[in-house]
């Protein structure tokens, strides 16, 4: 399958690749070229997607763990082979520049390696029955086993690895998916759905049906078939989904609205690497990017002189061209809400210190000071360039400040001081604390989720295989054999 320009790329149905007379454009949003386009499925297709991976999941007799691991590594050796290829489909369609296209790729073959590693230690433990009186003579054990056909439902920021979060584990459980990746985003899937048809997954194990969710992921979350569901997007579209799954498995990372917290004894000079970097990559559509910095009185001025300087030396531009350092947003709809969050704080206050600016789909890395606290861009996820600053009198008024809002995925936090660390650590509500880094770190084999409006279970691939496996109890019933 290639992604040149304007090509007619087919969608994986039931191991089959197909066309249909209906399509989506895929655009760059650099330029708003159309640079290919997929079928727009119907809910008969996505049916069809689903009963044909039941009807192959129920037919194999056995799937071997040496197979799954064989065909995993396959496909993490087929990633890496084909680096530049895979990149160069995420810059395309995406809002990554061609750098973190590439940093995308070497984490998404290392997602489906750990996914091969995973497999073979997908194990059971013996239990002991006769911890209870009267059941002496028991003995037993657990496993786990697939949970049949899972769905999958990925988003537009980074459409390969998050990608290979769902198929990896899935397929490492030995499960049947149906995927529907982002309409902004389906090449980058499409292309990774082939290797694993090269890698000669079972026909009818994988299907990735391109489509608008409104018109085929009702069908994807309603059908009985589907026995578990991973989901990553929007808060919103996430309570809707749970509202339908009823007693099936799933794992939902939903939106966010990370804070850092940095204090007196911080290194400056790294919490502003760290709050440049994490605020603005991937143009701040990242559902860790930092969003709110919390800066202790005394070094907040010293602070915000520096992240600004560092943030002005962002380059915009080029995504193809090696030194740009922060591309467009997914789309001018999305450039066009964030600017209109930026001016709506304004009004209410705040103080733009730099950037802000938007032009078609670019919206300028924006820091805010000032911001009123009940402000949507302090409320709600951001998901674009634009990080906010304001000064605190102490680390219990950061953490209450950091806890202020609906969402709680990850926090950073920047001190000397274990004690203060750890506290950050114990009264932060989140999924996760980095100390001494900003709130975007994630390696692939961490269990990575949330609390509250910010998801349910964790990713993460071993963490994953567990929510995408059921669990087995075997006991046996002895007598003497004489």
């Amino acid at each position: 399958m290639k992604t040149t320009r304007t090509e007619e790329v087919k969608m994986l149905l039931a191991g089959e690749w197909v066309q249909r007379e209906e399509t989506i454009s895929v655009i760059n949003p650099q330029n708003n070229e159309c640079i290919a386009t997929v079928p727009r499925a119907s809910k008969e297709d996505m049916k069809y997607a689903i009963e044909s991976a039941h009807k192959k999941f129920s037919s194999l007799e056995s799937w071997p763990v040496h197979e799954r691991i064989r065909i995993l590594k396959y496909v993490s050796r087929y990633v890496s082979d084909n680096a530049e290829s895979f990149a160069r489909t995420i810059a395309s369609e995406s809002s990554k520049t061609i750098n973190e296209a590439r940093g995308e790729v070497a984490r998404s073959a290392q997602t489906l390696e750990i996914a091969a590693e995973e497999t073979r230690r997908i194990q059971g433990e013996t239990v002991n029955f006769d911890q209870v009186e009267g059941n002496e003579n028991k003995v037993g054990y657990y496993y786990h086993f697939p949970v049949g056909v899972v769905g999958a439902i990925t988003p537009f920021n980074d459409p390969l690895n998050l990608v290979a979060h769902k198929l990896g584990p899935a397929i490492a459980g030995g499960n049947a998916v149906v995927l529907k990746p982002a309409s902004e985003t389906p090449l980058s899937a499409l292309k990774l759905a082939e290797a694993f048809t090269e890698a000669g997954l079972p026909e009818g194990m994988l299907s990735v049906v391109t489509g608008p969710g409104r018109e085929i992921g009702e069908e994807l979350v309603n059908h009985p078939y589907i026995k578990a569901l991973s989901f990553t997007g929007g808060t919103d579209a996430g309570k809707k989904i749970t509202e339908k799954t009823g007693t099936r498995h799933v794992n939902m990372e939903l939106g966010s609205n990370s804070p850092v917290i940095v204090l007196n004894d911080a290194d400056l000079k790294d919490a502003v690497a760290a709050c440049t970097d994490g605020g603005f990559s991937a143009a701040g559509q990242n559902c860790i990017s930092v969003q709110r910095v919390y800066v202790e009185q005394d070094s907040y001025p010293l602070f915000l002189e520096e992240f600004i300087k560092e943030t002005k030396k962002l380059k915009m531009g080029d995504k193809f061209t090696e030194d740009t350092d922060v591309g467009p947003l997914i789309s001018e709809k999305e450039a066009k809400r964030v600017e209109q969050w930026i001016h709506e704080a304004k009004a209410g206050g705040a103080r733009i210190e730099t950037g802000g600016v938007r032009s078609g789909a670019y919206v300028e890395p924006a820091i805010l000071t000032n911001v009123p606290p009940d402000s949507t861009i302090a409320k709600e996820e951001i998901f674009g360039p634009v990080v906010l600053v304001e000064p605190v009198q102490n680390l219990k008024e950061a953490v209450d400040k950091s806890n202020d809002v609906e969402y709680g995925l990850q926090a950073g936090i920047f001190t000397r001081g274990v004690n203060r660390a750890f506290y950050a650590v114990q009264n932060l509500q989140v999924g996760g604390v980095m100390v001494n880094d900003s709130s975007d770190f994630r390696i692939d084999a961490m269990p990575f989720g949330g609390t509250k409006d910010s998801g349910i279970g964790r990713e993460g691939v071993k963490f994953a295989i567990d929510t995408l496996t059921e669990k087995k109890v075997v006991s046996f019933k002895l007598s003497s054999p004489f």
